[in-house]
């Protein structure tokens, strides 16, 4: 826990402040909750697409759709946040839209995540609620949000990957 904390006060003293999407389903809507009021304690503007209640019979595109189209519609500045059970269903919402690159955290070494943002430029994070906890999710949330993409030779995937279909 020390080390997750000590990672946040740096990267939070570092990172600019900006606008969030967040969307979920039942399954991340405890740890999106948790995340909603750490990102709006740390300034950060904070778009909540639902889901707004915890109803066990709601179904993750519902909400992960306006977060991707939000992320779609202005891909260079506007960041999200999704959250689901094991994050990979959403992931595969969000990156049905234009410019969207969603990449999923399920726990492991968080430099995937710094990776997500240098090499892929990840505009979307997908948490795996059932497999982080919040501490884990605050430190991955952190990283990522504070590593800039790399640019560079990685540009021309990105233009390959954005002119796929959807």
């Amino acid at each position: 826990m020390f080390f997750y904390s000590f990672v946040l006060d740096l990267l939070i003293h570092f990172s600019n402040l900006m606008i969030i999407y967040l969307g979920t389903d039942h399954a991340g809507f405890a740890l999106k909750e948790q995340v909603k009021a750490y990102l709006a304690d740390q300034g950060h503007t904070v778009v909540d697409k639902g889901a707004y209640e915890l109803h066990a019979d709601d179904d993750y595109p519902d909400f992960i759709a306006p977060v991707a189209q939000a992320i779609s519609e202005n891909p260079n500045d506007a960041h999200g946040i999704i959250f689901g059970r094991s994050g990979q269903g959403e992931a595969m919402v969000a990156n049905r839209f234009i410019a969207v690159r969603a990449a999923v955290y399920y726990g492991g070494p968080l430099e995937m995540v710094a990776l997500e943002r240098k090499h892929n430029n990840a505009n979307v994070l997908s948490l795996a609620a059932q497999f982080i906890s919040f501490d884990e999710a605050k430190a991955a949330i952190a990283i990522w949000l504070a590593t800039d993409y790399e640019g560079g030779r990685h540009e021309a995937r990105l233009r390959k990957m954005d002119g796929l279909p959807a």
